[in-house]
């Protein structure tokens, strides 16, 4: 409850919807989808970030939340990140998925990964 409404997904609807966790968390009322040019001032989940997720940014993460964007990582050429300016921008430090489509690869998380991971890194273990 201490984050409803400030977790955020832009969802291209390239996965499998029957595999997809940010579908699955959207459907069950924890992400919120956001249209693409909706201004987003808070965390950024994007492979475009250059800084890494970190406990500092838990100001930014309590005041306005946390967005990722669902998409398919074999299409990343086809998502518009320059329409997504707004917000921090941020990657995830080095961790190895779990998810059934990549696990074992380092770094390409399931937005409920990703989501869980960020929350954590940030003192939000409870949360996560």
């Amino acid at each position: 409850t201490e984050f409803k409404n400030k977790l955020r997904m832009w969802d291209f609807a390239q996965c499998d919807p029957k595999r997809c966790t940010g579908a699955r968390l959207a459907r069950r009322g924890i992400f919120k989808s956001m249209p693409l040019k909706q201004p987003f001032r808070g965390l950024v989940l994007s492979p475009n970030g250059t800084k890494s997720v970190s406990a500092a940014d838990l100001d930014i993460l309590m005041e306005h939340g946390l967005s990722v964007i669902d998409c398919s990582w074999a299409r990343l050429e086809e998502i518009p990140f320059r329409q997504m300016k707004s917000g921090h921008h941020r990657i995830l430090p080095w961790l190895v998925a779990a998810n059934t489509v990549n696990y074992g690869r380092p770094g390409k998380m399931s937005c409920a990964e990703a989501a869980a991971a960020t929350l954590y890194i940030c003192g939000k273990k409870e949360a996560a």
